[in-house]
């Protein structure tokens, strides 16, 4: 089975960012294709990984769901299952180095209780086929509380350089426990750190018993990209953000 990192913390922290730099340490320090997993109904971690979106596991339920109500035909007598499985596979965006798969947002009215089950699902099955798995999670805690966030060697905490994202990030180590999720291991890391700012938030965290992997310091060539619609997969890596979180994640011994 795959070695599965995923992603949580409330918006704005810059875990999309985190994510695809994660996905850039993977590919480039370690062997096998990675599978990038974009958990978040508002799709976004293409655009860090500098890849276009052709189909979404939302938007293919939506048209199976027509297709059921129409009675359309299905390919060689395959079964709606066995179509949308099909759907599924051929959804999954190919790169080099890595492939992604994206929730999407579903067109029709309702929740999305549906996709995600379906993310999940697909997310185990494909587990066996990569090295590495990397989910990043829609913002909050919405999604661990359905269980979106399950079988996951390392939780990866993103808060940024605020006491609301250290009591957030708080809420969310805690709710892992009173759901007794399937997670190996959870650290927190502070992003967008300006000076000694990080240190007292890192004692304010480990005052609740939050681990503290490590800090990542503004970095204004992100702002640079990000201007320039440029994916942060394509950072250099002497970049500040790409120089500490690579070292994060190397103190980390990722199997």
């Amino acid at each position: 089975m795959a070695f599965t990192i995923a992603f949580a913390g409330k918006g704005g922290t810059g875990k999309t960012s985190l994510a695809g730099l994660t996905m850039k340490y993977l590919v480039s320090k370690r062997q096998g294709p990675v599978l990038a997993v974009d958990a978040d109904s508002n799709s976004c971690l293409n655009e860090a990984l500098g890849v276009d979106i052709h189909a979404t596991i939302g938007k293919l339920r939506e048209e199976s769901l027509q297709a059921i109500r129409s009675g359309g035909d299905r390919p060689g007598g395959m079964s709606m299952e066995q179509l949308f499985d099909y759907q599924v596979q051929q959804s999954i965006i190919e790169a080099n180095g890595f492939d992604l798969m994206v929730m999407g947002r579903p067109e029709g009215p309702g929740c999305y209780c549906a996709a995600n089950n379906i993310i999940r699902k697909y997310t185990d099955i494909l587990s066996g086929k990569y090295p590495y798995v990397v989910i990043d999670n829609e913002a909050g805690m919405e999604h661990l509380s359905r269980r979106t966030t399950h079988k996951v060697d390392l939780l990866i905490i993103v808060s940024d350089p605020t006491v609301k994202g250290i009591m957030t990030a708080r809420r969310i180590n805690e709710l892992v426990d009173e759901l007794q999720l399937d997670v190996d291991r959870r650290v927190l890391v502070i992003n967008r750190v300006i000076g000694y700012e990080g240190e007292e938030l890192r004692k304010r965290a480990e005052g609740y018993n939050v681990q503290v992997a490590g800090l990542v310091p503004q970095d204004e060539m992100v702002f640079r990209f990000d201007l320039e619609g440029k994916p942060v997969f394509e950072l250099p890596e002497d970049s500040m953000s790409v120089k500490a979180l690579f070292g994060i994640l190397e103190s980390l011994q990722i199997q």
